[in-house]
């Protein structure tokens, strides 16, 4: 691809989207390092200073990432999530061809704060559990989640061990709870330094905060979850359709 000097867009814009073709088209694979911003300058005729614009925009656009002192490199495609199906994480993951993993940061039984209490529809300072974990698909962590659940109605939940198990099979299996519907709130956000280190983020990052609450098919609330994705592996897709005339 030419870039165009006589064209309405920033020369930085054009060798972004040159890049980003190349690398669409198969010609760069996920975590292959990129030529320098010398080459570049070279190879499409520009200065330092537009290559260093045009790859600092990928970089926010999670396209490729940087080492410091070894290059640029090729980031893995975004996760393509599309929000019509409730699922679980693992359930995700293996849809996609991933192996799943989860590591079990804190399972407790503690008293709501108001936000949990109203959201699932007990009493504050109820009990409810509190488990929290960190996912990954392959090793490479993707989400911090951490799930809140009436703890009256589930008061053997914390007997397993979910690094291994899936909460939505348990609730199933052993309760016997049929998960409907959940009401989903994305909204993006700057990781905090927590997040950052373990989802393994340079910051200041970008994160996605999802909450969700899920409900059973007698529209009761069984879980509230708080999610914190990786803004750089994600992206969502929704389907919207008129509301007529």
């Amino acid at each position: 691809m030419r870039l165009q000097r006589e064209a309405p867009d920033p020369l930085y814009m054009q060798l972004k989207e040159a890049l980003m073709a190349e690398i669409r088209d198969g010609l760069y694979e996920s975590h292959q390092r990129l030529p320098s911003e010398r080459e570049l300058a070279e190879q499409y005729g520009v200065s330092g200073m537009t290559v260093r614009q045009a790859l600092l925009a990928l970089v926010r656009e999670g396209v490729i990432y940087t080492r410091v002192g070894k290059g640029t490199f090729v980031a893995e495609p975004k996760i393509d999530q599309q929000l019509r199906t409730l699922t679980g994480f693992s359930q995700d993951v293996r849809a996609r061809g991933g192996r799943p993993v989860s590591r079990v940061l804190g399972a407790h039984v503690v008293n709501a704060d108001p936000e949990v209490a109203a959201a699932l529809r007990v009493a504050p300072h109820s009990e409810v559990i509190r488990l929290a974990r960190l996912r990954l698909a392959d090793e490479l962590p993707l989400a911090i989640e951490v799930t809140h659940l009436p703890f009256l109605r589930f008061p053997d939940l914390l007997t397993h061990d979910f690094a291994v198990e899936s909460l939505y099979g348990v609730l199933e299996q052993e309760y016997g709870v049929a998960l409907t519907v959940a009401e989903q709130a994305i909204e993006a956000a700057v990781a905090e330094p927590y997040e950052c280190d373990m989802l393994n983020l340079a910051p200041p990052a970008a994160v996605m905060r999802m909450q969700r609450l899920t409900i059973d098919s007698a529209g009761t609330p069984v879980e509230y979850v708080v999610s914190t994705y990786r803004g750089d592996r994600y992206k969502y897709r929704f389907t919207l359709q008129t509301g007529g005339k």
